[in-house]
């Protein structure tokens, strides 16, 4: 049981049977009155966000969420396959559910899954990732007053900014969670 002291951005809670993650959580302290805590929650099952205020004595249900290993095996539209590292087990999820990084995805990679009363909900991906880079146009340097970018093409399709001196077949690491160019490998 968790109290509103130790609610915080990225807890995983259970509320309505339902698992759900503070997206943002704001203390409120009313002269006399008790401390709340104004939150924005996000369902880790369907995506929909939910705004609830918790006041000093509310007691908050941990989400009983079990985590494990599986491997990126394909896309198709929408959906997301993945293969459980332990029970060879395959399941889908819905590209919204997986968020932004799910253009950082490439075949055969691990991931972490998070599992409410046996189900996947949520995937991430660890912090960085190695990508190769399949496009690059030819860096020229002109009046740049800082560093120099340009834009590349990863093999998975996504389009970042990177230095000028980064080319074509490069390995480069990039953070799943910003999306950025972080070095050559």
């Amino acid at each position: 049981m968790y109290s509103i002291s130790d609610l915080k951005v990225g807890t995983i809670i259970s509320y309505d049977n339902q698992p759900y993650v503070i997206a943002s959580a704001q203390h409120i302290k009313v002269a006399r009155g008790g401390a709340n805590l104004k939150t924005k929650l996000k369902n880790l099952i369907t995506g929909s966000t939910l705004d609830k205020t918790f006041s000093g004595a509310d007691k908050i249900d941990e989400a009983d969420i079990e985590r494990s290993k599986a491997n990126f095996l394909y896309a198709s539209g929408s959906n997301y396959t993945f293969m459980d590292n332990q029970s060879y087990e395959q399941f889908e999820l819905d590209k919204e559910l997986i968020g932004a990084s799910a253009e950082l995805l490439k075949d055969g990679q691990t991931v972490d899954v998070m599992l409410f009363k046996e189900k996947p909900v949520i995937v991430k991906l660890p912090v960085k990732v190695e990508l190769k880079v399949t496009e690059s146009p030819p860096g020229v340097k002109g009046d740049t007053a800082g560093s120099a970018t340009k834009m590349i093409t990863l093999e998975t399709g996504k389009r970042i900014k990177a230095p000028l001196f980064i080319n074509q077949n490069d390995l480069i690491r990039v953070n799943t969670e910003t999306g950025e160019y972080v070095e050559r490998v």
